[in-house]
């Protein structure tokens, strides 16, 4: 099969590296896992025999039904020729079950398929996930407040996850090699709003608000977004710098600035 670039395909071919990846998925003799991007089959193989149940979304109109054919008499082993971005997790996964989910993710729509997770896991589709991306982003979704990577990304991953970064592959173990190392991360999926006091949807238009600028404080990012200075004044936790950015600050710090605020727009 030749390789299609502008599917962001690089096949992973370092069979130490296949295992390690299907490996820190653990014990899921009794699970439904997804994969998304099956490509040749490297991991696909090494998961067929091992999953209750094995649903891999492929893309590649020749490689989906080349995977269906090699896979044909497995039933627990379902190749789906789709788009990860437009699949229906609610209507794959069995009612009532969570899902893990393991793949190699385009370099192109990374972020996209982390949010599609993230929403899925606070649907409670999904519970964990092995998945590997390009370094710097892997290095951004794992990175702690007060370090330069750490941004919107890492905030949302965190706020949804708690991620383990495992090991990084080097442009050898793919064919053709791309051009940056890859990184294979885990991801526990604990949606932390509840155990924060805030609510999804406001909170995570909040976040995007607050990273807006980066350059800028927060204070200016969120007096942009409308809040007033009178808002903020009177809404600002004590334990946040008046000159703080947002990346230096943890999730507990911002959720307190969230609520506080919503009780002074209230009033």
């Amino acid at each position: 099969m030749k390789r299609k670039p502008k599917l962001g395909q690089n096949f992973l071919v370092d069979d130490r590296a296949r295992h390690a990846i299907a490996d820190a998925l653990g014990d899921v003799t009794r699970r439904t896992v997804i994969e998304i991007g099956p490509g040749r089959g490297a991991i696909t193989d090494i998961l067929a025999p091992r999953c209750g149940r094995l649903i891999a979304l492929e893309l590649d109109r020749e490689l989906a039904p080349a995977l269906a054919l090699r896979f044909r008499d497995q039933p627990r082993v379902q190749i789906v020729e789709t788009d990860v971005l437009k699949a229906d997790f609610a209507a794959i996964i069995p009612p009532g079950e969570t899902a893990d989910v393991i793949g190699n993710l385009p370099y192109y729509i990374t972020s996209d398929i982390l949010l599609k997770l993230f929403a899925a896991a606070s649907a409670g589709l999904l519970s964990r996930a092995v998945v590997m991306m390009q370094r710097e982003v892997a290095d951004r979704v794992s990175a702690s407040p007060g370090v330069r990577d750490y941004g919107l990304l890492s905030a949302t991953a965190q706020i949804h996850a708690q991620v383990e970064q495992l090991f990084t592959l080097p442009p050898s173990a793919f064919s053709p090699p791309p051009e940056v190392y890859s990184s294979v991360l885990r991801l526990h999926f604990r949606p932390r709003f509840s155990e924060l006091g805030v609510d999804p949807t406001g909170f995570d238009a909040f976040l995007r608000q607050s990273f807006a600028q980066k350059r800028k404080t927060l204070e200016n990012n969120l007096r942009a977004a409308g809040y007033s200075s009178v808002q903020l004044i009177a809404a600002w936790p004590a334990r946040i710098p008046r000159q703080a950015r947002a990346e230096s600050l943890g999730l507990e710090a911002m959720a307190e600035l969230y609520r506080s605020l919503a009780v002074s727009v209230s009033h």
